[in-house]
Formats: C-alpha cells, structure tokens, sequence
C-alpha cells in the first residue's frame, strides 16, 4: 500500500535505537527525508552512515530531548537542513517503574522532562512550520500504563497519561489548521531495556522474552518494527481523518481501548 511519505520530512526524537530506530527504518524506506536525533554520538553516528550507505536522505543531530532547548534546536536544525517538517515522532524516554515511595523530585522531573516536556517543545518548534505548510503530523510515543495505570509503576505512567492529554488538547486545538495529532500506547516490546532487565534477573534475553511473552495474549512480545509500522500508517495519507486519538499496541494486553 501506498503511504504517500516520499519527500515527506521526519523529526524522529530517539531514534537510534529500539523503536526511534525501527521507525527511521520505516519512514526512510517509504521515501522520506528524515532527520533523528539521540544522546550517544558513536550510536546515532553508525545508523545515520548505514543509512546513507543504503541511499536515504538522512541527517542525524546529537541531541537531548529532555534538555531544555535541545529539543527545539533539533526541530531547528531539521528545518534548516531539509527546508520543512512534515512529521514529528517523539519517541525518546525509558519505561522506569518504581512504587510511589521509592521516587524522589528529581526522578519525578526527569521523567516529566522526557516524557511531557520534550513533547512540548517539540510541538511548540514545529507547529508554526506545518501551519505555513498546511499541516502536519505529530505522534507521541506513550505505553498501555498511561491508559491503565497500576501499582508501582511511578512515575512513568502518570507522566504518560500527562502527554496523552497533551495530544487530545493539541489534536482540537490544530485541527482547523490540518496538523494531525496522535500518540502510540506500546505494550511489551522487545528492546535494550529488556534486554538489560534479563542481565539483572540472570536470565538469558530468549529465557526472558519467551517467560514475559506468555503474559500476552498473543503469546509472545512485539517487535519494535510492529510498532514503527504503525507509527508510519499514522504519519501517512491513509490516516488523514485520525486525529486526537491513542492506538495500542500490545498484541491484546491492555484491559481497555
């Protein structure tokens, strides 16, 4: 199926790794242009060189989105590079999980800061572009826990559920200029952050995919490429009458839509 992204400009926010990565993958292979930027140089470095190598029009920006400014500066630099943004992707920010008593103020700050923050200011730079372009699309990575929190799981949930207000208040609010505005809710995908939490349990990472899988409906966990795919789909011609809204992703595991 035809997306219609080719010349389309992407701003993808973590995206040299995990799903930021798949989902470069994805846009580049439908024929946009797309800009991504990350914390670690030599990783974002080796991605962007493998992505020229295979012919994508590609820049990569050594950024912190959770720094205030830097996010901004990436949009800024996008822009400058590539001469529009079409499509911003913020999916930069961890899964932490904690219980309530364990997290302190700066832990509670930083997560606000990758996970609402970062999303702010991404939007704030981009969105005067896209209405002198006529629109655009902004998608917002967010988790099944934003919809249907549960013990334990601060801050993150709560700093998502944040952004999934951020994304309905922005979807009216833009509509009338054609920018587009939805979010992503994953479940369990397999990424570095699981493969780290199977080092700290002592399992190997097959052990401890194949144990977490089983908690899934589907029987297994996702694959970052199954989230990009529809991170493309909302970025693409296909959802030009989806708006304001969160599509889970999570082979069935959430108890609510």
């Amino acid at each position: 199926m035809e997306l219609g992204l080719k010349g389309k400009v992407a701003a993808v926010t973590g995206g040299s790794e995990g799903i930021g990565r798949a989902t470069v993958l994805r846009l580049a292979q439908e024929g946009a242009k797309v800009a991504l930027c990350a914390r670690r140089a030599e990783i974002l470095n080796a991605f962007v060189a493998d992505l020229k190598k295979a012919g994508h029009d590609v820049l990569g920006v050594v950024a912190d989105a959770a720094s205030a400014g830097e996010a901004e500066r990436f949009i800024a630099e996008t822009v400058r590079h590539f001469g529009r943004v079409d499509i911003v992707v913020n999916n930069a920010g961890g899964t932490g999980q904690s219980p309530f008593t364990k997290v302190d103020d700066p832990a509670w700050q930083q997560d606000l800061e990758i996970k609402v923050f970062a999303h702010i200011r991404t939007a704030r730079a981009a969105i005067p572009h896209m209405k002198k372009q006529g629109g655009g699309r902004i998608i917002n990575l967010s988790m099944v826990g934003a919809k249907q929190p549960f013990a334990g799981s601060f801050p993150t949930t709560v700093s998502r559920a944040a952004g999934l207000a951020l994304v309905k208040a922005l979807s009216k609010e833009y509509a009338p200029d054609n920018i587009l505005v939805n979010a992503v809710a994953v479940g369990k995908i397999k990424s570095k952050q699981q493969e780290r939490r199977a080092a700290r349990e002592g399992v190997s990472v097959a052990e401890h995919y194949a144990k977490t899988g089983k908690t899934v409906p589907l029987g297994r966990m996702g694959e970052s490429e199954e989230v990009a795919n529809v991170i493309a789909f909302l970025a693409s011609g296909a959802a030009s009458y989806v708006t304001g809204v969160c599509l889970n992703v999570d082979g069935g595991l959430s108890g609510v839509l």
